[in-house]
């Protein structure tokens, strides 16, 4: 089970990564200069009332939202991970996920958080970040 404050750590490890609260939502997100990759997600009134239409209810506990490279991405991360990823009607055509954090081991939450701010981060930096792990962009 990971919190908020693996979710912190682990953004804030990343070149480039700060850490901001959302206005409107008092919650925390992180984002490098071209935007934001990760952030706290609470249920809205409308998701809750389009989630009840579709007899489905919020899950308890911390979500964190997190970009992905794509909604081809998102349709195989969603089915692959049913368990700790979801998605919501406001997400649709939207290239996101959202991680339950209470289902999801620290390991694989840093892979889901590398990869949202690898959607994000500047591509020279990114190479580099990718590079020094042995890894290909």
């Amino acid at each position: 089970m990971a919190t908020v404050d693996d979710v912190r750590a682990i953004a804030l490890a990343l070149p480039g990564a700060l850490e901001r609260v959302g206005g409107h939502t008092g919650e925390p997100a992180w984002r490098v200069s071209s935007g934001q990759f990760a952030w706290v997600r609470g249920p809205r009134a409308t998701d809750l009332a389009q989630l009840a239409a579709l007899d489905r209810t919020w899950p308890d506990g911390d979500v964190l939202g997190v970009r992905v490279d794509g909604l081809d991405e998102k349709e195989a991360l969603l089915a692959a991970e049913p368990m700790a990823l979801f998605t919501i009607p406001h997400f649709d055509g939207y290239p996101a996920v959202l991680v339950r954090l209470d289902r999801i081991d620290g390991e694989r939450l840093a892979e889901l958080i590398a990869d949202a701010w690898l959607t994000r981060a500047p591509a020279r930096i990114a190479r580099a970040w990718l590079a020094e792990r042995g890894l290909e962009a």
